[in-house]
């Protein structure tokens, strides 16, 4: 498909904003390179230019092997060593149960090498809008008892975003500034807050993994600040810019519109912060970095892109992902469906295999019933009835629909492909909510395995890995601002 940006003269309305347009032979602009192309084991540290000085990466990764738990603590150690952190408060923002992370070792690393320096060493747990982590399971997210928040001395703090009082306001981000952060996507002025725990300590630390991400094109880096402990407000505007430009589109994206905006509202943080950012699997840890988290997560992103994306020749028309307990309800096991959308070919299916699953949220159940599960322009082209929900809401139901079509004059909807539950939510739920409906109980694993000549894939423990097709394959260290908004203003002529 060939996208063609729209004539100067010419504006196309989404959802409220205008969709400026945008000059095709503009340049992209392209990321430094940190390391360069990606061999066996990178360099320990290597050096690059951030707001005007010399800044250290320190780490190092490999697509083709794992780091041992010395060499992570080697990492660790020459990154406490770099840090003027004697005598001061810590707080390290880390990942819920939904992300595979090696957080037992890391919490022990860090307490080995930052320990005995710091006056505090607390963590807050970015759940953005996930619902709050019991003690058993902070217990089991850090490999330590915990009771009341607490382990020892230290804090694991639950992020309360469903109590307005968690935040603080850092400021705003004009409407003129969103308007070019996002190439004249949207324009609004975004509040950005953020848990004022933030305000109590010294110094920040973002200690996260990286993968391709359906809103943000990968993961990690600031995001752990948004959505991970950021108010409504950001989150909502965020996520919904995402789903405007699509899944299918963002997706295992390097440098994206969201992406920019997050940096710009993490460049408001009143504290030094610096980020641990992971390349992880199920066998281990194959990159760990730390530095400034715009550089730790650019290098992080570069090795996710060879250890998180499958390339395939042709599209496959029907898939199983079967979903891995740490997915307990639709809202995180959506991306069972996210991360094979690209694969899929028109007119397939994508079935959500989780028998243990029977909530499709456990925080946003009632408005997602209300709603149901719609491609992007069932939305779009009947804004006056949908323009008053969250748009984190609306973005998550377009995600899991994937793309597809909606006709105002007929109130007909032509998804792409077909998403299918094989879940413990009842058919009914399922009918209601406008997904399809499989039995789990009638599903043979070996029936479906080793099919794939014949257009028929199953990805054991679906959610983290990407598939894409061999032909959209793009350099991942590039930003893609223009080419993406460029195909959402030629989407909507």
């Amino acid at each position: 498909m060939v996208w063609r940006a729209r004539p100067a003269s010419q504006r196309t309305v989404l959802a409220g904003w205008s969709v400026a347009s945008v000059s095709i032979c503009a340049c992209e602009l392209e990321l430094t390179a940190i390391f360069g192309v990606y061999g066996r084991v990178e360099r320990l540290a290597g050096i690059v230019e951030h707001s005007g000085e010399k800044r250290v990466v320190i780490g190092k990764g490999s697509a083709e092997r794992n780091l041992s738990i010395d060499e992570m603590g080697e990492i660790v150690a020459q990154a406490a060593q770099s840090e003027h952190i004697d005598g001061k408060r810590v707080l390290v923002i880390i990942p819920d149960g939904t992300r595979t992370m090696p957080m037992p070792a890391m919490f022990s690393l860090f307490h080995e090498s930052l320990g005995p320096r710091v006056k505090a060493l607390d963590y807050l747990v970015a759940l953005g809008t996930h619902r709050v982590m019991s003690d058993a399971e902070l217990s089991q997210l850090v490999g330590r008892p915990v009771k009341n928040e607490m382990t020892g001395e230290t804090h694991v703090f639950n992020h309360h975003w469903e109590d307005p009082n968690t935040f603080v306001s850092l400021g705003t981000i004009s409407a003129k500034e969103i308007r070019e952060l996002t190439r004249g996507l949207m324009a609004q002025d975004v509040p950005v807050g953020l848990n004022k725990l933030i305000l109590d300590y010294d110094q920040i630390f973002i200690c996260g993994p990286v993968f391709p991400h359906e809103v943000v094109g990968f993961s990690g880096g600031n995001k752990y600040f948004f959505p991970g402990i950021a108010s409504p407000e950001i989150i909502n505007f965020t996520h919904w810019l995402g789903a405007l430009i699509t899944n299918f589109e963002v997706i295992g994206s390097g440098y994206t519109p969201v992406r920019a905006v997050i940096d710009r509202a993490a460049s408001m943080i009143p504290k030094p912060v610096s980020c641990f950012a992971l390349v992880v699997g199920r066998e281990g840890v194959a990159g760990l970095y730390f530095g400034a988290p715009e550089e730790a997560w650019k290098t992080a992103s570069r090795l996710s892109a060879k250890k998180h994306i499958v390339y395939v020749e042709r599209p496959f028309r029907r898939v199983l992902s079967v979903m891995p307990q740490m997915y307990r309800d639709l809202w995180t096991a959506g991306k069972g469906m996210y991360k094979i959308e690209p694969a899929v070919a028109d007119g397939g299916e994508v079935v959500i295999y989780s028998p243990h699953l029977t909530e499709i949220s456990y925080t946003h159940g009632k408005l997602l019933q209300e709603i149901g599960y719609h491609c992007r322009d069932y939305f779009l082209k009947q804004w006056d009835r949908f323009k008053e929900y969250p748009g984190g809401i609306l973005a998550h139901s377009t995600h899991v629909k994937g793309l597809g079509q909606y006709d105002a004059a007929t109130g007909l909807e032509t998804p792409r492909i077909r998403v299918t539950l094989a879940t413990g939510i009842p058919e009914s739920v399922c009918r209601s909510i406008n997904l399809g409906y499989l039995d789990p109980a009638t599903i043979n694993l070996d029936e479906w395995r080793n099919r794939e000549n014949e257009g028929i894939l199953v990805v054991p423990r679906a959610g983290e890995i990407l598939y894409r097709l061999q032909k959209d394959r793009e350099p991942v260290d590039r930003d893609k601002s223009l080419a993406l908004t460029v195909k959402v203003a030629d989407q909507n002529r």
